[in-house]
């Protein structure tokens, strides 16, 4: 049996001895989703490594619901802190407004190859 799931996008975010992978994926019937994996680093006293792994399916009809949950949960964090200046009320922020570096993403795009 092939597997037809097909990679989309792969973005990697290096956070000290954490690295977060997100990954957009194709299901065999064309539909996208995505996963988000932390990996953390461990170092054996015999200087090896290992890596501990974590992975979250986000499917498209949960897109909205996610967002939500993030946006309140930095929120709150913001909140608890007392802060109005930091770096988790701007990611809050860009929540609301979209991030300003980042360009607007159009998922019917993705199965486009003339682009």
């Amino acid at each position: 049996m092939t597997d037809d799931r097909e990679d989309v996008y792969s973005k990697a975010v290096r956070a000290g001895k954490r690295t977060y992978f997100f990954d957009v994926k194709s299901t065999r019937a064309g539909d996208l989703y995505l996963t988000i994996t932390e990996s953390k680093k461990h170092t054996n006293a015999d200087g090896t490594a290992h890596y501990d792994k974590h992975k979250v399916f986000l499917y498209k009809e949960d897109f909205d619901k996610f967002l939500d949950g993030l946006h309140d949960a930095i929120g709150e964090i913001d909140r608890l802190r007392g802060s109005g200046g930091n770096d988790a009320a701007k990611g809050a922020q860009e929540l609301d407004n979209g991030p300003s570096s980042f360009t607007d993403v159009n998922f019917e795009d993705l199965d486009r190859k003339d682009i």
